[in-house]
């Protein structure tokens, strides 16, 4: 009788294992929306309302995509892409990906933490010398671009990057004060550069002062690009090579790069922009955003890559698996929570959090859609945004490409939209 009950505790810890590792290693693949307990036709909702958008002329066309348990139960193109001449939307359209990089390098630079090439509180001038002795603005004058500083109460960490809390602004989109100060010092925007590497933009970025203090509070900026470069020194490896090398080639992601080989230039998205109506146009000068076609130096840390919505999930689903996919493990399971875990304290970002690379979901931003608490989430500039959702174990996409996107309720759209199909 003992020998019968010993049997059976370790046929149940062996099944549970077994569910376990199952979990954390999907690989994505077709399903069905019924296999994962996802109502189709509440998903058809989604196309009804993406098609509506296109219909009043709010978007020329989108890639959704949603996956459960690692099946693939949405992946549908809409509309065109490119507006000018009529080229219907396909699901394997690139399309800039901008801001989306920065999970990208935020994951590489993990790596070589992982390594031990340093530690998350080290200081950034440890590695690049032109961050020591950080100076903040104190008093700035606008009429001429001139201004006063005062130290720094510490130095910036690498931390600091990853949350967006170092001081450091965007050039071009941050705020007037510091696209003035970053100009005169010819601090470069993030991407679209084919003139200079990220190491000569980071190393001029390190002279230049902060915004506030270190740890103050939370600025979007420049802070992923300084970690690109923190890669290329870390691994003596240029970014695009070592992003191939660990994370493209193992995770199979063959459509993303920051600038795309001659035979994937058909399938780049064109960027459109909004008339005085705030309707769909062409962008009428497309060489200003055709840097992906482009043989650059300039691997942008925070905004340079292209990518399709499939590629970009499986990054994610890795993520989901706790840093294993197709069996590799890329990542350990403890550096995925630490990465996915709120590292801002009392600091917010709208109603959520920050991780290492992605804004968490708390319980006041899921009462806004109804995305699960501890889900992690971004998007990019010219209108792609995605989350990961470990509760529901779904990885959602929607990617479009537009500058100015006046009509960003597209995008809540389809967040809320995605949870009312749940059917469980």
């Amino acid at each position: 009788m003992k020998k019968i009950f010993l049997l059976q505790t370790i046929l149940i810890m062996f099944l549970a294992w077994s569910c376990t590792e199952n979990k954390n290693n999907q690989e994505l693949k077709p399903g069905t929306p019924a296999s994962v307990q996802v109502s189709a036709e509440r998903l058809n909702r989604i196309d009804s309302m993406i098609i509506q958008s296109i219909e009043d002329k709010w978007i020329a066309g989108a890639v959704g995509f949603i996956a459960r348990d690692g099946k693939i139960i949405y992946n549908r193109a809409f509309g065109e892409s490119d507006l000018e001449n009529g080229t219907p939307m396909q699901t394997d359209a690139i399309f800039r990906i901008a801001s989306q990089t920065k999970a990208i390098a935020s994951i590489g630079l993990m790596m070589l933490f992982e390594e031990g090439k340093f530690l998350l509180d080290d200081p950034v001038s440890k590695y690049i010398p032109e961050f020591a002795n950080p100076q903040v603005i104190d008093k700035y004058n606008p009429a001429d671009t001139s201004f006063t500083t005062v130290p720094a109460s510490r130095e910036i960490t690498i931390r600091d990057l990853f949350t967006h809390t170092s001081g450091i602004d965007y050039a071009l989109i941050g705020s007037p004060m510091m696209n003035a100060v970053y100009s005169k010092a010819g601090i470069m925007g993030g991407f679209g550069n084919d003139r200079i590497t990220i190491g000569d933009d980071i190393r001029l970025l390190g002279k230049q002062p902060l915004v506030h203090q270190p740890g103050e509070r939370f600025t979007y900026g420049l802070n992923v690009d300084v970690i690109g470069y923190l890669v290329e020194i870390l691994s003596g490896q240029k970014l695009d090579q070592f992003l191939k090398t660990r994370l493209f080639d193992p995770l199979g992601m063959e459509d993303t790069w920051f600038y795309l080989p001659e035979d994937k230039h058909q399938r780049l998205v064109k960027v459109n922009t909004e008339d005085q109506n705030r309707t769909v146009v062409p962008m009428p000068d497309q060489e200003i955003v055709n840097y992906p076609l482009t043989n650059g130096v300039y691997f942008s840390g925070g905004a340079g890559l292209s990518s399709t919505t499939k590629d970009y999930a499986i990054f994610l689903q890795m993520l989901l698996n706790k840093g294993v996919y197709k069996g590799k493990r890329l990542l350990a399971s403890r550096t995925v929570e630490l990465i996915t875990s709120n590292q801002i304290g009392d600091l917010n970002v709208g109603k959520d959090k920050f991780g290492l690379g992605f804004e968490i979901t708390t319980e006041a931003g899921q009462a806004v859609l109804g995305i699960s608490e501890g889900s992690f989430a971004w998007g990019g500039y010219f209108g792609t945004t995605y989350w990961a959702d470990p509760e529901e174990r779904l990885v959602c996409l929607l990617f479009m490409q537009q500058v100015p996107l006046s009509h960003g309720e597209i995008q809540n759209k389809f967040k809320a939209m995605v949870y009312q199909a749940l059917d469980d």
